[in-house]
């Protein structure tokens, strides 16, 4: 036992007045292993919640991130502490460092404020489909200054936080896991406007990915200069594949059209000459 004890005193290092001991060094083995055995208890139980259905995936990533940051400055904090550095005189010391390392990294700082933004008020979770700048991704993890998407091309794309909150993004899934969206047609003037609407509405519901057959609804939305043009309406869990299936809404459509014998007019223009203009052509 003394023995142990005379190990465990071991001088390491000399510090001036804190000096690194083998017990030191125990110390931070153990508060760094504890930190990661809560966090290890803390993720199964608000994933065992989560399977219970008492919270989404979204909310569950996010409260844990929170946890997750908190836990690990405590842990700093106390394995500062343990070297034998005060937390708080460093602090107040470094306080004028901190204030030039602030402008510097000003939009760094903006970005880790954004990040804990969208991790407390989750009105952006895991698995959402937003569109950036006209880029439509799907948000697969959330982190303190940057957040990672997979757009459609299955690129993975880099996000500062600061560009989500200061921006105006659209958020396709956050009131409900299925949008609505519409395809616009238009035929030639004489088609009968009662079986191009049936041909419309039944061409989108043939899709798998489309819900709610009596949500799905087309339209006689006006009169073109060459064309009726019509608007078919329909709801569709899919939202970040959308492109392929209006893709192959539009080919059933087509095809429908086809064997009903309705045209999709080309744009036409008509030229009228005057009697004066027609006679200086003649004589050329």
């Amino acid at each position: 036992m003394e023995t142990l004890k005379k190990f465990l005193e071991l001088e390491l290092i000399n510090l001036g007045e804190s000096n690194i001991r083998v017990y030191t060094l125990v110390t931070i083995l153990i508060i760094f292993l504890i930190t990661k055995l809560i966090l290890w208890l803390i993720k199964k139980a608000l994933f065992s919640k989560r399977k219970s259905k008492k919270l989404d995936k979204g909310s569950a990533y996010a409260l844990f991130q929170i946890i997750r940051y908190i836990i690990w400055i405590i842990a700093v904090g106390l394995i500062l502490e343990t070297i034998g550095v005060k937390v708080t005189v460093l602090i107040a010391g470094s306080a004028a460092l901190l204030v030039g390392i602030g402008l510097g990294l000003q939009q760094t700082f903006n970005d880790v404020i954004s990040g804990i933004i969208l991790l407390s008020e989750q009105s952006i979770k895991i698995d959402d489909v937003l569109e950036i700048d006209g880029d439509v991704v799907r948000i697969q993890s959330i982190g303190l200054r940057t957040s990672k998407g997979l757009n459609t091309n299955d690129i993975s794309i880099i996000i500062p936080n600061s560009l989500i909150t200061t921006n105006k993004v659209i958020n396709w899934s956050h009131q409900t896991k299925k949008t609505r969206f519409r395809i616009d047609v238009g035929v030639t003037y004489g088609s009968d406007v009662d079986l191009v609407i049936k041909i419309l509405e039944e061409s989108a519901f043939e899709h798998p990915d489309i819900s709610d057959r009596e949500l799905t609804e087309a339209r006689l939305v006006g009169f073109g200069n060459s064309s009726l043009d019509f608007q078919v309406l329909f709801f569709s869990k899919n939202i970040f594949r959308i492109n392929k299936v209006k893709s192959d809404i539009r080919r059933i459509i087509s095809q429908k059209f086809a064997e009903n014998k309705i045209a999709i007019p080309f744009p036409q223009l008509d030229l009228h000459l005057k009697s004066n203009d027609a006679e200086i052509l003649k004589k050329s």
